[in-house]
């Protein structure tokens, strides 16, 4: 088991789309509670869990997960 976190949006992807947890997990053919163990960083995605996640939103896996923190909405970092 890794301790490297893995940082995702998936609770954000689903809000924005209106998709509860459920509805994430029954397309994707797993436990609804993997989806929260997910959005939690509890759990981090296969591989092809991951792309299918990505496919789901069609987004690139990289909109949906990152090795970094994602950046807060709103703010933005400006040079002058």
């Amino acid at each position: 088991m890794s301790n490297e976190t893995v940082y995702n949006r998936i609770a954000m992807l689903r809000a924005e789309r209106g998709v509860s947890r459920r509805q994430l997990a029954e397309a994707l053919g797993v436990h609804y509670q993997t989806v929260g163990y997910l959005e939690r960083g509890e759990y981090s995605p296969s591989l092809h869990l991951a792309l299918r996640l990505a496919g789901y939103f069609e987004v690139p896996v990289e909109v949906v997960f990152s090795i970094t923190p994602f950046p807060r909405i709103g703010t933005t970092e400006r040079t002058i």
